[in-house]
């Protein structure tokens, strides 16, 4: 599986106009294609800049990328990753198959468990245990995958028992573009959610809060190849996403560099270099050149 190597620029603490112009300067570099394009654009999904003391300012994800996608048109894009506290499950999938159709099949529907208390309470959104948590993933993965198939795609739709999301004669119309709806990449990181992963996605996310951990991600990766093939499925077609903070500066980059590689030489299929947006094109032309090229020179 040949190596992606994308960008992401949060949503915190950042103006419009910056995000604009950054993902207009994403699409310009790679407009040519070939090995010095970046082949993906990411961000995060949280209300705040997780800030606990003094919450800060945040975009809400979903409909941010929806602005944003025309600007790097037949780019892979997605989200690392929804969490799955914010937003019933039917929304998601409809959100998702927009975007789906905006991007001719080009948007990777990521999705976690969700994790952040201090982005739950002051807006009265329920946080449960970390038990109940992975079963609601686990039911919302199976309804958002009911919705993309094809019975949800005509009447009398798609009936279902479930303890969270039940449904009753459901559909989606329009249908995904892409059959079978937009890829799915989960975020879990317990037994469960790694199960969860095996049986029914097609890639896995390491996590930002262990963004550049190389061991963290091979100790991952062992578990993940391990329920692949309890399941049934060829490791070789799943794709392992890895994340790296590339930080505010040259050492940073250089650091992230290091970083990267050995997430590359761990086994991952995918590098996301996450710059702080704020920074702006001439951010993302620094991780285009320090991070993006050697990166590719090493891989061909």
């Amino acid at each position: 599986m040949t190596l992606r190597i994308s960008f992401k620029t949060s949503p915190q603490g950042v103006s419009w106009p910056v995000l604009d112009a950054t993902w207009r300067h994403a699409g310009e570099l790679s407009a040519d294609g070939g090995p010095a394009a970046f082949d993906g654009g990411w961000m995060n999904d949280h209300l705040t800049d997780m800030d606990p003391s003094t919450p800060g300012p945040s975009f809400e994800a979903v409909t941010l990328l929806a602005a944003l996608v025309h600007h790097v048109p037949g780019m892979r894009v997605g989200h690392a990753v929804l969490s799955n506290t914010f937003r019933h499950p039917v929304l998601v999938a409809k959100a998702a198959t927009v975007l789906d159709h905006v991007t001719s099949g080009s948007f990777v529907l990521g999705l976690g468990a969700g994790w952040f208390e201090e982005e739950h309470g002051p807006f009265g959104i329920e946080l449960p245990p970390i038990g109940e948590r992975i079963s609601r993933m686990v039911s919302a993965v199976d309804t958002i995958q009911a919705l993309f198939g094809p019975d949800a795609a005509a009447l009398p739709g798609v009936t279902r028992d479930d303890p969270y999301y039940p449904f009753r004669g459901a559909t989606n119309l329009p249908a995904p573009l892409t059959p079978g709806g937009p890829p799915l990449f989960l975020g879990g990181q317990g037994p469960r959610g790694i199960r969860l992963a095996a049986r029914a996605a097609q890639g896995w996310l390491l996590p930002g809060t262990e963004a550049g951990d190389d061991g963290y991600f091979r100790s991952k990766r062992d578990l993940i190849v391990g329920a692949l093939e309890d399941a049934g499925r060829d490791p070789a077609t799943f794709e392992l996403v890895g994340q790296v903070s590339t930080g505010t500066d040259a050492p940073g980059r250089a650091r992230a560099l290091v970083q990267a590689r050995r997430i590359v030489a761990a086994g991952a299929t995918e590098i996301v270099l996450g710059m702080p947006p704020a920074l702006g094109p001439a951010g993302l032309d620094d991780v285009h050149r320090e991070l993006l090229l050697p990166l590719r020179d090493a891989a061909a």
